[in-house]
């Protein structure tokens, strides 16, 4: 898709976003308008909003301001022309998908997914008769052969949760292209900040706004961006139709945190890769995933569509047990699902974020060991995370 190019740095356009509108008071901050339906001036200009020949808001199920100024400043900081934001991060990837597929379709994914995103396809593929496969994208080949006549939508995450391969996101638009398939990344773990899908040829990205784009672990949203005309063809059909639809007060907390999300995305950076370098040198610890590291298998990969490895880690420890043994001696860590917050939290997806997929599929395909921990680094002092880790893993 063509990517909106723009001379101001992304730090000013994330506290001052093209476009930004005052209101009648002169506002710095933008109102947060808990309104559910809006007057109009005359039966003729509701009429004419209905008919979308005039321009306004109608109902907040369909439109709101606040909830309109974030989908503006997401889709300006991805480089794309339109934002569709949504009660969550689910709320977004199966209303993008939805809108993409009919029955007898195929949706091909990386060989990783977060676990509800499985669960949503699983469900799809159940009662819709949309079929979707994992794919491990390692090369060109390897995608050409996973692909299908039915495949509309090929669906990554790069990094993959939790096992933090990554997917060369402009080998797989070119590819899926000539199939005519559309490509759907998931970049909530790196945020447009750190990787910008649609520079590298996809089609739509999506986010859970619940992690780093808030921040704060407040709130829940999501975010879709890409083309005008899907993002409106979806807004009026499974955004309205299904209705998950994103409350004003979370859309405020969201712009609120993208105020600070390069200074944020800088320290989780910078103390993820402090608390991976002492995990890698840990005898307990089997194995480091993380894409800031010497051995990362991948470094040519990131620093060619990365700006930098992000906050999350996973690292392995000998089995289930010594994980939950690790788990329940942290105490700066905090022992919950979810991510990209001021807090650090620790997380087992075995049996957590992952659960729902079928073992043979989660060790097998997506090599999810079941001493796998996830890791997401906060914004806490370094060494107090590693001093925690260093008290928990010597339980082991």
């Amino acid at each position: 898709m063509n990517v909106k190019k723009d001379e101001k740095g992304f730090s000013t356009r994330c506290i001052q976003p093209n476009g930004e509108q005052v209101d009648a008071f002169g506002s710095l901050v933008p109102p947060i308008y808990m309104s559910s339906t809006f007057v109009f001036p005359s039966a003729e200009a509701g009429g004419a909003r209905f008919a979308g020949t005039e321009n306004g808001m109608i109902y907040s199920r369909l439109g709101n301001p606040t909830v309109e100024a974030l989908e503006r400043t997401v889709a300006e900081l991805e480089g794309g022309e339109a934002g569709v934001a949504f009660g969550s991060g689910m709320g977004a990837i199966s209303a993008v998908v939805l809108a993409m597929v009919e029955s007898g379709d195929h949706v091909l994914c990386s060989d990783g997914l977060y676990g509800c995103t499985f669960g949503f396809l699983t469900l799809l593929k159940r009662k819709f008769q949309v079929d979707f496969s994992l794919a491990e994208m390692v090369d060109e080949a390897a995608l050409r052969r996973a692909m299908r006549p039915q495949t509309k939508v090929v669906f990554v995450e790069s990094p993959i949760n939790p096992t933090m391969k990554l997917v060369d996101l402009e080998m797989v638009s070119r590819v899926a292209h000539e199939y005519g398939a559309q490509v759907v990344v998931d970049n909530t773990f790196l945020t447009p900040y750190l990787q910008r899908p649609l520079e590298l040829g996809c089609d739509v990205v999506v986010h859970s706004a619940t992690k780093y784009l808030g921040g704060h672990g407040d709130l829940l949203g999501g975010v879709a961006v890409g083309r005008t005309d899907f993002m409106e063809e979806m807004r009026m059909s499974t955004l309205k139709d299904l209705g998950a639809v994103m409350s004003p007060m979370d859309a405020w907390l969201i712009l609120r945190g993208l105020k600070t999300l390069p200074l944020r995305m800088e320290r989780h950076c910078a103390n993820a890769e402090r608390v991976a370098l002492f995990l890698q040198q840990h005898p307990k610890v089997n194995k480091v995933l993380f894409p800031g590291l010497d051995d990362f298998p991948q470094q040519e990969l990131a620093a060619k569509q990365m700006k930098g490895p992000g906050g999350m880690i996973s690292f392995e420890v000998e089995s289930l047990e010594a994980g939950g043994t690790v788990m329940n001696a942290v105490r700066v860590a905090k022992l919950a699902v979810s991510l990209g917050e001021t807090t650090t939290l620790i997380s087992h997806p075995a049996s957590m974020t992952h659960a729902v997929i079928p073992a043979e599929v989660r060790q097998q395909e997506m090599g999810i060991a079941d001493g796998l921990i996830r890791l997401s680094v906060g914004l806490e002092d370094a060494q107090d995370v590693i001093a925690d880790l260093e008290q928990a893993l010597g339980k082991l």
